[in-house]
Formats: C-alpha cells, structure tokens, sequence
C-alpha cells in the first residue's frame, strides 16, 4: 500500500524511526509482529522514559516514546516508569480542543452528542453511525482511510467482500465504543495493544512463547547457526546474542514507534483473517502463524497481486469417525504444534522443504503448498482409562490414601505384632510404611502420565528424573522395613532398629507431605515457574493462573485448613480408631470345623480375613467421603458468611430497606455527577421507578390496583397551581425488611422481584458511567430447534392421550395471579374494541349473562377469534414457558434500559425535541442500538418449515434490531463436489428478496466447509461469532429471561471489568464476570423444585464462594465475557465432538489457565428455567455425567490437576470432579457395604455351629462361652458404617437449606425442605446419583459422549412401563435388583434396624422412574402398561420394530460389539446410533475382569455357607458343583432349545414363512416360553437342593446371577465379532431365510455368530421378563389404595386435590377397547401372581411341614 501523504515511510510501511529492513533483514520487530514474553524471563529489563510526551496526538503521524505504550492503564510492566508525566493511558484528562463542549466532570472525550442538528430541517435524524469516530474530535484516521485500508486487503489477500465489510463495520464499532469514553487516539492504541501489540495481548504472548523474537532462528536460511535458546552453564555470552531482554527492548521500541495508520492495518488483517478463519478460530495460537506470515507478506515487495487466502487448510483434520480422540488430531492438537519452535519447524512443504528455511515474507504464499499430513500430530493421548485419576488428582489419593494407612496401621497392631513382646520399632517401621504407599501412588501416576503425553521434544526428561527421585524414595521408606522386620523377630533389634524406624517414619512424613503438596508438574522440571525458556509456553498458555488477593488467598488456605482439620480429626477418632478393635478380633480368626470337597479347609478358615479386606477398603471409602462432606460444611459457611459480608442475607442488619431505595436508585444507578442542581433527584427516581412498575403490569404479574399504590403520581400543590411528586405509598409504609401492606399479591413474582432489586441495592456496585460513554456489548443466543412461539394448538388442546392437562390449564394454575391480571385486560381491550366497532358492549347486561358471556375469557383468554386476541393468549403462555419468545422479550429489556436511562439523564434531550415524541424516540433508539446488540444464532433457520420461521418472522417484525445468524446452503459448484455453505445475517429492517419471499442477508460469508464439526452448540457460537459487536458479550441460552430493574445495573456490571477508569497500574485481566441465576420453574412441582434447588446452590452459593478463593472456573449462562480477550484465545467455547460436550466449562478452564481472572457479582440476576421431568432432568445429569468422563480425559484437567498449588488444586477438585467421584463413591459406598455387611452376615448366620460371643448389657463377657467368636466390636463398627453413609447421603441437603434460610427466611427454607422430603426427593436424589456414576463410568470406558437436547416442556404426560424400563434398566435397575437380593440376604441373616436406609435406597435405584411418573397408579393405566411391556418383549422378530426389547438389547451390546462399517440401506438401520466401539483395554476390565472377580466373591462366600456340616453330622455336597450346574444349565438348556428350532426354521421357515408371516414369531415365541420355563426351572430345583432354607437358596441365587453375567459378558466381548447395523440376521435367524438379505460373504459365518447371540439374547430375555414382572408387582399395592393417584399427583405436582388434572375423556368406543384390554390382561397379571405364589411363597411357608427324601440333593 502506498505511504499516507505526508508521512515518511520506510520500505516496510513504518514510520522512518522504526528500524529498517536494510538494517535488520529479518528482525521480527521491525515487521511490528506482535509476540509474547513473560515476566519472570525479565526483571533485569530497563525502561527508557519520556517526559515530553504529548498529551494528544497533534498530526497524522504517532511518535510516542517507548514507554507511552507500555506504561498505561491497560499494559503494564514489571518497572513502571515513575518519571515521566502521567500521559494520556495514566490518568482522566481535562478537555482539551479535541473534546467536544462542555463535558461531564471525570469524563474526559465523551462522545455526550449535541443535538444541534435537529434544529434545522432536512438533515433531522440524520446521525453518524460512529459519533465518537468523528472528525471534529481528532481522530488519527478517518472512516474512509479505514475503509481503504481494509479495501487494500481484500484486495491483496482475497478476502470476501462481505467479509470485509462485516469486519469494517466490527472495527468502526469497537473504535466508536472506546471513543466514547477516551480520546480516538487512545482508543485505537489501545485497541491495537489488546490485540497485537500490548502487555496482554495474546499475539505478544504466542511471539515470545514459540522463540520467534530469536529472529526465526528454527529456520537454516538466515542464521545457519543458532539453535533453540539453552541455559549455558559458566562462561560469557556473545553480546550479541538474541537475548529476551533485547528483544523485548526491540518489540517496545517498534510497537512505540509504529504510526497510527500502521497499528490499524495490523488490526484489519487480523480481523479479517479471524473473520474467515471458520474452525481455525477454535486455535488461536495457529490463527497467530497465519497472521505473522500474512503480515511479513504484506510488507514485501511481492506483495501485488491477490492471492487466496489460504488459511482454510487445517481445517479437514479434526474429525474422523470410529477413533476415539487419542487417535484424532483435535485442535487443541493443532494449535499446540505452534507454541515451540520444534512445532513450527515441522511444518513442510511438498517438496519437503522446511516453510521456516524460506524468508518469513515468502512462507504465506506457499501455505497451499505445505503437505498439513505431515505437520500435526497428538500433543497429549486423551486414552480412556481411569489412569486420568492419578495422573490429574495424585494429591488427593496420596492425602487419603497414604493418612489412611498411617491412621490404620496405627491402630492395627496386631497385623504386625512381634510375637510374645512388644516392639516399638516395628509399630514405627509398619507405620512409617505410608510413605511408601505415597510413592507408590506418585509412580503409578507417573507410568501412566508416559503414556499419555508424546515422547518428543524432550518433553519426558523430567518424568524421567521424577521416577528415579521416586524409586529411591520407594527405598528409603520401605526398605529399613524389611531389615526391622527380620532383626525384631530373631530378637536382635535394640536400639538401632528403633532408631531406624522413628527415621524411616520422618522420612515416610515428609515425603508424603512433599507429594501431597508439590504439584507433580513442578517437580524436576518447573512447567509453572521455571526460568528456562523450554517451559515458557507451558507457562504462558496453561500455568498463567491469575494471583489472589493476600486476603482471598488467606481465606483459601484457612478454608482448606478447616475441612482437613476436621476431616483427619474426626476420621481419626470415629472412622480409623474405632476400626482397632474390629481389627484385633478378626486378625488371626480362624474358623473351625469347615471343610469343602475340593479346597479343604483352606478357604473357609480364613474367612474372616476375607471380610477384613472387604472392611479395609469399607472404612477406606468412607475416609475419602468423609472429606467431602466436612467441605460441603465449610465451604456453605463461607459462602453465608460472605453473603452476611456483602448484605444479601435478609438477617444482615438492613434499615429501612425500601424506603431508601429511591436513594439508593439515585446514587447507584444514575450517572448523575452534574445534574443535582438543575433536576431534583426525586424526578430522575420517579422515572426510573415508575418504569419497573409500568414493566411489571404490562407483564400481568400486577393488577391496576397495585399499580396505583406502586407509582409516584402529580399532585397539585395548592402554591399558584404549581404540580409536585407524591411518593408511594410503598416507600413511606415499609419499616426494616420485608414489604409491609396489599402492595403486591402475596408471595407473587412481582414482590420477589422488587425484594431483590431493592435487596442487591444495598451491595458494593461500581458506580456507573454516562449512557453514551458506555461501552458497547452484544447478547448471543445459541438457537438449534427450540420452540420459538407456542402456538394456538399446543396452548389449548393436550399433547397426546397420555397427556391429561393442556399447556394453557397448567400455566393458569401456576400463575392464578397473572392469568387473572391478564383476562381483565383482555376483557377491557375486547370492550374497548367492540365500542370502536360500533358494537355496544353493554346490552344484555344482566349480571347471569354477563358472567356467562365471560367464561371464554377465564377458560382459554379470548372471545373472539381474530389474531391479535389468540396472539396475546399465545405470547401470556410463551412468556412463561421456556422458549426463545421468552428469552428474546427479556433480553431485549437491555434496550429498554438504555433508552429509558439515556432519557433520564440527559433531560436536555427531551427538551430539544419538545412535545416531537417521534423524534424523540428516534434519538433513544440510535443509542440504543448504538450501545447494545442482540444476536440469535438460528443455525437451521435456512431449513425452518413453515410455521418455524413465521415464528422467527414474528420476532422480527417484534424486535426488528434483533439479528440472527444462520448457515445457508448451495449447490457445489462443480457435480459430485460438497455443498458451498454460507455464514448470513438478517435483522428486521432487512428486505425481502421477492422470488424467494426471504428476507435479504446484511452479511453472507462463504465458509470452507460444514461449520458443525463437534456436538453442535460451540460450532453454532463459533460461526455467529463474527457478527458480534462491541467489547463484552453476553452469553444466553434460549431458555432465559431478564428483567427492566435488572438490566438497568448494565453499566454497573461492565464497570466490573475494570476498563472504565484509566490507571498507572496494569488492569487485572477479567474475562468473565458470573452472574446469579434465579430458576423460575422452581415451583414447578417436586422435580422442578429439585432441578432448580442443584441449580441454585451451585450456580449462587457455591460459585459466591469460589469466585472469592480463585476456584471459579465454570463459566455459565447469563455470564458476561470480556469479548476482545476470549476471542483471541480461542473464542467463547471449546469445540471438539464428544472431548468438549460441556464446552462452557472447557473455555472457563482455557481462560483460567492463560491468566484470565473469573468473577462473580451478587447483585445482577438473569432468570432461568431448568428441566420439569423425569427423563428430561436425567438427560440433563446424563449429560453433565458423560462430559465429566470426558473432562478426566482432557488436557485442560492434566494441566490444572499437575500445576496448581494445593489450595487451589483442592478447590478445583471438589468444585468440579470432586462432586462427581464423590456421587460415584457414594453409590460404591452402598454396594460395598452390603457386600461387607453380607459376609459379616455369613459368620452372623451360622449360629449353630459358629457361636457369637454374648455380653451382658454392662459391656462385661459372659461366661462360659469357650470357643466363641467375638464379631460384637464388628457389628458395633457395621452401625458406624451406617450412619457415616447416611449422613454423606444426607449433607446434600444443607446447601440449599442454607440458601434459603439466608436469603428467604427460617419458614420457607423449612417448607421447602418439608415439601421436598414430603415429596420423597431423597429417592429422587439417590436415583440421579446413580445416573452421575453411571454416566462417568461408561463414558471412561465405551465413550460415546453427545449432546442430548433435554426438553422444557412440562412433565404432565405418563410414559409407558417399557420405555421407562429400557431407558433405565441399563443404568440403574439392573444394578438395583443385584445389589436387592444381596440386601435381601443381609437382611434375613443379621436384622437391623439400620438397615432401613439401605432397603430405601437401593428400592429407589430400582423403582424411581416409576414412581415419578405422572399417573403411574391408574389401574386401568397400570394393566394396560402390562400389555404393552408384553408387546414390547415379544415384538421385533418377525418384521422391524423401532421399539422392541430386541433392539434395546442389540443397542445395549453394541457399545462392546460396534457395528459392521459396510452399509446396506436396508430401512431398520436408522434404528440404531452410531456408536464407537470401545477399546479393547477398557471391555478387558470392565467387561472381563470385573465380573469374573466378582462372580468369585460370591461363590466363595456361597462355599463358606455349604462347608459346615449339616444337623446329622454330613457334610455337604461341593457347593461349586451346584453352583456350576444351576449357573450354566439353563445357558446349555438354551442352546439346546435354540439348536433344534434352528434346524426347524432352517428346513421348513422358506416353505411356511411366505404363507404364514407370522412363522419367525411363533418359532421366537416357542423359544422364549421354553427359555422362561428353564430359567424357573433351574431356580426351583435350587430352591428344592436347599430344602426350601430362604437366606441359602438367596445367597445362591446372588452366585448364580453373578456367574451368569460374568458368562455372558465374556461371550459378548471376546465371542462377537461387530454388528451389522440392520436386524436382518435376527429375522433370519427365525425364519430361516438366510438368502436374499443381503449378507454378501457374512451369510456363512453369521449363523454361528448369531447361535452366540440368541444364547446369550434368551438368558437375557428371560431375566428381563421375570425382572420386569418383579418391579410390577412391588408397584402394585399403592394400586390397590383408594385415592391413591390423587395423592401421588399432589406429591409431583404440588396442587391441591381441588386443582387436580382431570382424568382423560375417552369416546364410548375408547372406552370399551380399554375395559376389554384392562379385563383381559388384568386376568392374566392375577394369573401371574398366582404362579409366582406357587413357586416361590408356597414353598417357603410350608418348609418345615413338606419332608422330601432326596438322594440328588445329597450328592449335587
């Protein structure tokens, strides 16, 4: 481009004092690339100051000195100049002539408009579109010099012209935003070092990060020499030498020196790359290459001609299916290649040649030339393996672990003892062995952190050195073990053993402490401060965390102090010092008089020992939830205590609460410093209060009546006519706290609002700045199919016949008040517009008829049927459900906000336009849309159907300064080529395009390819990102609402960012600041209650704690983002598919980790609504619990979990997978207790031949009791057991309990409570941490994380018995019946009271999903849910079925199988998902080892129980024979059964299938009924084998389950080769036509792989069936209770039975088809009853009378 007129340039476009290209050939700073450097490398660096520095700039040209860019407000450095003159960054200027007339005190160049020009005729309205980018305030460049620069680069580079104009219009914005609140040329300085240049800036950053400020020294060409920068040891450096201190110099003098008109073009070519970067925004050190490479080009000589851009190419290598990410190049993966020099290096062209060996202004035209194959490569494996665990959290098990061996083994003495004596230094050694496990956990987590990082790069050197260290330390704390050992018991130890242990336990001391608090990054090799520059971009780019306060960083580590100071006190004593006992008894314990044919005496002598380990790991669990629930404890203290602190408590001492709200209006709210004088604060007040309450009537939550208490109103004042305002009422009643009098309907939305809005007030807020110096910010909403508009049908009619209220009905009894307010006003507008239409509204007026008439109003809100009466019912429903509508309306109360306080404060604005309202309101809206920008990214808005986008229209033509962002589609360009897709935008004042009735695009940006590469929602964020404006963003999602009181602080939450006043100290980089969420569907019966209460507690109470002690890291919705810094290091989300599934939480963590700081504000509120039902909230965990097994995976946790320091490494845990593991401890918890308790139960049960000591009730043994086993101490410590596991369970309730006592009072947070526990949400909550641990644990193991789209509708339609069971069997019920009939067991063995807790816990892992489902206890509801649960078994086999239990079974396997890749088009594979197969280590352990183990456990315990004699003397037969026999036979009764209808189908399925189609289904039913009959079968003969005795014939039934399933998943896993994703084979195997579908070459091997699966289908068949039956028959009582649904309804609903839903109505022949139904299968249910009584009852009861002599028994 040429140099600007009058301005020397050098060759390279800079100002002559920069340094020349002829001088320095490739100095990177004289191309004025931005880099990066870091603070530690450069405390020795001297700054040169000025102080001549001009105070504003006077020509084109800027020529600051070198510190007038480093030294402002927003750039600091490690030595700030203290001598020169403050400058324009250092402090608020006077006006100067740039400045317009008379400013606003503290405001300097505000951009206040005059409005002169409204005066005179034509040119009324006409404004700029960038007032504070104007000529008449000095500015460095003028909009059409801007506009030819970004022409010059799309011409150059081969931007798109849309592109380009988008990018101009987003600059012009950001510079007009920091205009209005500092000069022009401050803004664009600091614009330019936010982005290129400055202290912060990312650019700077990467520069210094990947060693480019050593002159490209990677590359061979320039400096053949020189390598990658090294610590030299001794010796001189050449002067020379490309030091970072000489660099840094360098970078300062040429970012000082750089013109105005140069510091702009860098900005404009790296927005316009950023602008068509598509995927590659998502790697934002790689968009830093492109950048640096594009500009060296630019100030070449070459640079004529337009190239392409050629940025694009990265973009194909992020997804490929089937691999799981370790195997997938991922952008993190991308963007990490360009952080070492080593990375940059690797990239090569095709002709092998190195793009660094070519001059840096040749590398950007051979971008289409490098072979990208060849460059990336996996910068960290994400394998799925529970090794994440101790790589990322070996602090944690080394606490835990390593205390709770110290603790133990203490009190284990006896394990240990020297015999006949006492030996001080063996208790010392056996202790001090602790240490050793310590080390052990560190070396475990380091073998696995080899694996998962690259060995390149010399990146394992230091795991390397950490092993040594450790293996040494293994040594010497546990090797003087083993001499103690051996010296103590030959009895030659003395003095030095002692000696030797009291050093090896210091030893073991110290380095436990040292593992438990070093981070293991820091260790041989510092990643977080280490000087040498190896470690800088680990530094920059992932350890860069911001620094606490001295006072939050002392509260951080006090809290810590306080839960661990608990946690070992208490666990000491009443987990580990009570287990001593227990301990001693057991220890040595042999049983006597057992035997087994096979193993002797072997095993059930040491049973005892066996139960022991089961209770170390017992006691080991609870110590580890211990911790967890003395967190829970302190850290809601914290978070009360600092509500007290900041006054949000109703128990802070408020006074007069309300009644200084108008000051606190006055002095929070309103920028107001000039205008005491001429207006009295109490008019501004009253325009701002009137506002709110005017809002909240429009919105129906008040009546008139209400309002005219709530308003100021004139009044005369009886001086000479003269008018003065009346305060409310309101303000002069209220005394103290709460609002006294009939100001608003009780308890209703209104009063909430205006408590909190009055409550917030009396915080610490920032003080505000004026309305047009405010910076500009844009709200984005993510938007795939969301409702946007309800309409007329889904208000008022029901959605299916399950469905017994319409959507109308239920919002009208959760808002009575606001439909009441809402039918008066449509009554009084239906007046209104009958006497316009000359009807008169007042005939017939008879008070019968008159309430007749109006009962179409109350009923569904109009009378008439034209559209604007149905719109308004339409709009009062969708304003109170949660669709777009909804979010849409309150957010655009931003708008309202701005205008209404524009309005307020600038009085002289009303007065210039007079009584022109127009006009007016035309100057309100241009600030407005100047100051705040609402985008919806619809992302299938092209696609909508007709009804969609009349919907979309409709918000258009409501809010026509709404934008949406959407993908649209055209045909390739050449055949067989992709789609070309396009990024566009719309807003309401575009045109329609007439041919294709669309509206036109404002912006339509051609994308390199298909944008949705991951889950979805990221890649929507990413795409409509570019068409964002302003300096902040606030992110939305499509199920919230905001409020006008709420976004009138709008320019107080900005102030929080702190870029509002100007410093001489560096900013604090805050990139997020949180805000509170209040969840209005909180009332919504006991699941919403719920929903909300999570909501609650961890988006308000925990995250007010966190953010105070750095552990904030989630960043959420409504929160608000410093824009300029998120979208330059990476955007707002992280997008890879399944890896970043809570891509939110990913992109708190990226920020955290580059130094970005995370607020919270207490006193800002967005409302919110959450999942209503059942499965939607379960999907909503599923998902959560899912994308938690994906963040343990994920580099983000690797890095945080090995560099934080301790305090904030244990916040980070328990605030995020802390809460998770905890969930999931919680579930292990229970199964292992019952296992514990069940083998306790086994010496308990045997009270005939092993006899139980007795004590008498003074504690003392009782005599003659030789030969006892004392178990007493064991069910003493069992108890403990109990109430430590209750009482974890139960600490999840204190949060929310706390909530609502500091913020609502002691009745409603005890009512709340109350109602919950009425509504028996503990089982809820038992249920859904099963789902947490379920989804955690699967996702490590099969992956298969995605996006589920949960829904928000209400929860009023009863789902079918089948499709609950398949959705839950898997997860939870399964588990619940197994860990059941062990229960069971326990319970018959060794009865106690306490185990009541269990017996409802684990009944809720098996019945919840029935038990909140709406209308579950109908009778009639109920049989017929038994007919299609029968339906739903036996469907499927003769043709497809989409829901069959055959398909639910296939999918469930297909997680270990995968499917066959060939496709085959048949129609029944759209029936199955795509689903990853899972890896092979991980099916090893989850699907072999585990249930082999297992499986033995119980058989051991089964051969405890038979290795005792019976009565007569005998001992019984082998025990693993019987178990052998009733575990496999009905798997070979099976294949048998199949074998022969096999052979059947085979010879006569091609002959009888064509006549008869039912043929499959009645060879399928034959098989079934057989396989039911033998898996009876089989348990009757056990029942038989065991004489009837209940506890031995269960604990049985647990090996044979238990064997069973581990059978059939090792068929499953090492048996089955892939699936095919159709059912062909299923149907084929039925009916035994094989040919004809489709099998290719599979048509010979599949029969033998489909034997394997109908083997294992029908043992899993039958068990369903009869599991199935189970769960019907523990719901049946509560049928049989008169009432009983209305009862179940008002527990889910929370209505009273008077507004209970109406049954359904049913036609006459509906009615008689489901008698008829409910006759004929409620027979057969009886039926079944009957049967089960006969086979499991009637045996049981008549035991002791029914004698049978069996030789078999005797024998098997």
């Amino acid at each position: 481009m040429p140099p600007r007129p009058g301005q020397p340039q050098s060759q390279e476009g800079y100002p002559s004092s920069s340094p020349s290209l002829e001088t320095h050939s490739n100095d990177p700073f004289a191309t004025a690339n931005r880099g990066r450097y870091y603070d530690n490398e450069s405390d020795h660096v001297e700054y040169v100051s000025r102080r001549d520095y001009r105070e504003t700039y006077s020509s084109e040209v800027s020529n600051t000195g070198m510190n007038d860019y480093d030294n402002n407000a927003n750039y600091d450095y490690p030595h700030p100049d203290t001598n020169s003159d403050p400058d324009e960054y250092g402090q608020r200027q006077a006006p100067s002539q740039e400045s317009l007339p008379p400013q606003r005190p503290g405001y300097p160049d505000s951009s206040t408009p005059t409005f002169t020009e409204y005066s005179g005729g034509g040119q009324a309205g006409v404004r700029d579109a960038y007032p504070a980018w104007s000529a008449e305030r000095q500015i460095p460049l003028s909009k059409e010099e801007i506009e030819d620069v970004f022409l010059d680069l799309t011409q150059k580079f081969g931007f798109q012209g849309d592109s380009m104009r988008n990018m101009f219009d987003f600059l012009m914005q950001l510079l007009d935003s920091r205009a209005s609140r500092m000069s022009p040329n401050q803004a664009l300085i600091s614009l330019h070092a936010d982005y290129i240049g400055g202290h912060n800036a990312n650019y700077r950053k990467w520069y210094f990060a990947a060693q480019l400020d050593l002159d490209d020294a990677i590359g061979q060409t320039q400096n053949p020499g020189v390598r990658r920068l090294k610590s030299v040891k001794g010796g001189k450096r050449n002067p020379h030498e490309k030091s970072l201190a000489t660099a840094l110099d360098r970078w300062r003098e040429a970012m000082n020196s750089m013109s105005q008109y140069d510091r702009l073009r860098q900005i404009a070519l790296y927005l316009l790359c950023w602008a068509e970067a598509a995927q590659v925004r998502f790697a934002p050190e790689c968009l830093c290459f492109i950048f640096k490479c594009a500009d060296d080009y630019y100030r070449s000589p070459e640079c004529q001609s337009r190239v392409e851009p050629g940025y694009e190419v990265a973009d194909e290598k992020f997804v490929r299916r089937e691999r799981d990410h370790a195997e997938i190049i991922g952008y993190d993966d991308v963007n990490q290649l360009f952080w070492y020099p080593e990375g940059i290096a690797r990239i090569v062209l095709n002709d092998k040649t190195r793009l660094v060996d070519l001059p840096p202004h040749a590398r950007f035209m051979k971008f289409d030339r490098i072979d990208w194959g060849r460059v990336f490569f996996k910068t960290y494996y994400e394998k799925r393996s529970i090794g994440h665990l101790f790589v990322n959290f070996n602090r944690i098990f080394v606490i835990h672990i390593a205390m709770y061996y110290f603790y133990t083994s203490y009190n284990s003495p006896s394990i240990y003892k020297v015999p006949k004596r006492d030996s001080a230094a063996m208790t010392w050694s056996a202790v001090a062995l602790g240490g050793a496990v310590a080390t052990v956990i560190m070396i475990i987590a380091t073998f696995f952190e080899f694996s998962y990082i690259p060995t390149t790069w010399n990146n394992t050197s230091h795991l390397t050195r950490r092993l040594v260290f450790l293996f040494i330390t293994l040594g010497l704390t546990c090797g003087p073990t083993f001499y103690i050992a051996i010296v103590e018991h030959n009895g030659t130890g003395g003095s030095l053993a002692l000696i030797l242990g009291i050093v090896q336990f210091f030893i073991s001391v110290v380095a436990t402490l040292l593992f438990a608090v070093m981070p293991s990054g820091r260790m041989f090799g510092d990643r977080v401060r280490g000087k040498s520059r190896k470690y800088l971009a680990s530094q920059t780019f992932t350890a860069s965390y911001p620094a606490l306060e001295r006072k939050n960083r002392i509260g951080s580590v006090l809290l810590w102090i306080l839960v661990f100071g608990c946690k070992f006190t208490e666990s000491y004593f009443y987990l580990t010092q009570s287990f001593g006992l227990p301990i001693q008894v057991m220890v040595g314990m042999k049983i006597q008089g057992c035997r087994d044919r096979f193993f002797g005496n072997a095993l059930c002598t040491n049973q005892a020992a066996f139960t022991l380990t089961i209770m170390y790991i017992m006691d080991l669990i609870l110590f580890f939830l211990d911790t967890f629930l003395w967190y829970i404890i302190w850290n809601t203290v914290l978070s009360v205590a600092r509500s007290f602190t900041l006054g949000l408590s109703i128990w802070t001492p408020w006074k007069d609460i309300y009644a200084r709200l108008p000051k606190r209006i006055y002095a929070k709210l309103l920028a107001t410093q000039d205008m005491e004088v001429k207006y009295k604060p109490k008019v501004l007040v009253s325009q701002i209060w009137n506002a709110i309450i005017i809002s909240m009537y429009r919105e129906h939550l008040l009546s008139i009546d209400h309002v005219q208490k709530l308003l100021y109103h004139q009044v005369d004042n009886g001086a000479g006519g003269r008018r003065s305002l009346r305060a409310p009422p309101f303000f002069l009643s209220q005394a103290d706290k709460g609002p006294k009098g009939e100001f608003f309907p009780p308890g209703s939305e209104a009063e909430r609002r205006i408590s909190f809005f009055a409550q917030s007030l009396t915080t610490d807020i920032p003080q505000p700045i004026p309305v047009d110096a405010m910076p500009t910010f844009t709200v984005l909403v993510p938007h795939y199919s969301e409702k946007t508009l309800l309409s007329l049908r889904e208000i008022i009619r029901e959605e299916d016949q399950n469905t017994r209220v319409t959507l109308l009905e239920c919002l009208k009894q959760l808002h009575p008040i606001e439909w009441e307010n809402f039918v008066k006003d449509t009554m009084i507008l239906a007046e209104e517009s009958a006497m316009f239409n000359g009807v008169n509204p007042f005939a017939n007026n008879e008070k019968g008829q008159s309430k007749a008439d109006d009962l179409p109003f109350y009923f569904i809100g109009f009378k008439s049927a034209a559209p604007e009466f149905t719109l308004r019912t339409r709009i009062w429903a969708a304003l109170r459900a949660q669709i777009l509508d909804r979010t849409v309306s309150g957010m655009k109360n931003h708008s309202k906000a701005i205008k209404l306080l524009y309005r307020v404060e600038n009085p002289e604005v009303v007065q210039l336009f007079g009584g022109n309202t127009d006009r007016l309101e035309r100057e309100l809206e241009r600030m407005a849309r100047r100051k705040f920008k609402f985008v919806v990214s619809m992302q299938r808005y092209s696609k909508f159907n007709k009804e969609e986008h009349e919907n979309a229209e409709f918000l258009l033509r409501a809010y026509p300064d709404l934008q949406i962002a959407y993908l649209e589609e055209e045909p390739p360009r050449k055949e067989g080529g992709d789609p070309r897709i396009f990024s566009a935008l719309i807003d309401g004042h575009s045109e329609f395009v007439p041919e294709t009735g669309r509206r036109r695009p404002k912006f339509r940006i051609e994308l390199p390819g298909n944008p949705i590469l991951g889950d979805g929602k990221s890649d929507n964020q990413n795409h409509a990102i570019i068409f964002y404006r302003g300096e902040y963003l606030q992110l939305i999602d499509a199920n919230q609402d905001n409020y006008l009181e709420e976004c009138l602080k709008i320019r107080n939450v900005l102030a929080e960012f702190e870029e509002y006043s100007i410093s001489n100290q560096s900013p604090p980089l805050i990139a997020i600041v949180g805000a509170r969420e209040y969840i209005f569907s909180e009332n919504i019966g006991i699941l919403g209650d719920l929903a909300a209460g999570k909501e609650q507690t961890f988006g308000t109470l925990a995250a007010r704690s966190m953010a105070w002690i750095g552990g904030k890291l989630h960043y959420g919705h409504p929160d608000f983002l410093n824009a300029l810094y998120m979208t330059t290091r990476g955007g707002v989300s992280k997008a890879q598919k399944g890896l970043h599934l809570n891509e939110d939480i990913c992109a708190g963590m990226n920020v955290f980790g580059r130094g970005g700081k995370i607020r919270h504000m207490e006193y800002y509120q967005c409302g919110k609504g959450r999942d209503l039902g059942f499965g939607t909230i379960l999907n909503f965990q599923t998902k959560i619990g899912t994308g938690m097994g994906e963040q343990l995976l994920s580099r983000e946790y690797y890095y945080l979990g090995t560099q934080l320091p301790s305090n904030r490494f244990v916040t980070f845990y328990y605030d995020r997978p802390g809460f998770q593991i905890n969930n999931m401890l919680v579930i292990v918890s229970i199964q292992v207790f019952v296992v514990t308790r069940k083998f306790c139960g086994l010496l308990g049960t045997l009270n005939s031949t092993v006899r139980i000591c007795k004590y008498t009730p003074s504690g003392q043994f009782s005599g003659g009791q030789a030969g006892c086993y004392n178990l007493v101490p064991v069910f003493e410590w069992i108890v403990r057991c109990i109430i430590s596991i209750f009482l974890v369970f139960m600490i999840s309730f204190l949060p929310l309990f706390l909530q609502e006592l500091v913020e609502r009072g002691t009745w409603k947070a005890i009512l709340r409570l109350t109602k919950q526990f009425c509504s028996l949400s503990p089982i809820f909550e038992i249920f859904s941490t099963q789902i947490y641990t379920h989804s955690i644990l699967s996702n490590l193991t099969f992956g298969g994380a995605r996006y589920i789209a949960t829904g928000r509708g209400f929860a009023t339609t009863r789902i079918y018995f089948n499709i609950l069971f398949s959705r839950f069997a898997g997860p939870s019920i399964y588990l619940g019946m197994r860990t059941l009939i062990m229960l069971l067991y326990v319970t018959l063995s060794l009865w106690t009271p306490y185990l009541i807790y269990f017996w409802i816990s684990i009944l809720s892992l098996c019945i919840a999903p029935f038990l909140f489902n709406p209308h579950q206890f109908v009778f009639s509801d109920f049989i017929i849910d038994y007919r299609e649960f029968l339906r739903w078994m036996s469907r499927g086999n003769s043709r497809s079925h989409n829901n069959s239990w055959i398909g639910y079974c296939r999918l469930s396997r297909t997680m270990i199988t995968g499917y066959k890749k060939k496709k085959l088009g048949h129609p029944s594979e759209k029936l199955s998902g795509d689903v990853p197969r899972a890896g092979w280590r991980s099916v090893w352990w989850s699907e072999i080892i585990f249930p082999i183990c297992m499986a033995i456990l119980f058989v051991i315990a089964y051969m405890f129980v038979k290795s005792f004699p019976n009565p007569d003397g005998k001992f019984p037969p082998s025990p693993l024979i019987r178990i052998a026999v009733i575990s496999l036979g009905p798997i070979v009764w099976n294949a048998a059964i199949l074998l022969v209808l096999f052979l059947v189908s085979l010879f006569l399925g091609p002959m009888l299938d064509p006549m008869f189609p039912k043929f499959g289904s009645a060879i399928a039913f034959i098989a079934h009924v057989l396989g039911v009959i033998g898996m009876l079968g089989f348990f009757e003969f056990l029942w038989f084998l065991e004489a009837w005795d209940t506890s031995h014939a269960v604990l049985g039934l647990i090996c044979v389950i238990n064997v069973q399933r581990a059978v059939h998943k090792v068929l499953i896993s090492v048996f089955l080769s892939r699936e095919f994703k159709h059912d062909e084979t299923n149907r084929a195997w039925w009916t035994g036509r094989w040919y004809g579908r489709g099998l290719g070459s599979h048509v010979m091997s599949q029969p033998a792989r489909e034997f394997i699966v109908k083997i294992i289908e029908l043992s899993l068949w039958s068990s369903d069936l009869l599991l199935g039956h189970f769960l019907l028959f523990m719901l049946t009582p509560p049928i049989l209770i008169p009432y009983f649904d209305r009862f179940h309804a008002t527990l889910l609903f929370w209505l009273r039975p008077s507004k209970q839903i109406r049954a359904p109505l049913f036609s006459i022949k509906q009615k008689r088809q489901r008698r008829w139904i409910v006759i004929k299968y409620g027979l057969l249910y009886v039926a079944v009853i009957a049967v089960f009584v006969v086979l499991i009852v009637l045996p049981a009861t008549l035991r002791n009378s029914v004698k049978l002599n069996c030789t078999l028994c005797d024998n098997l």
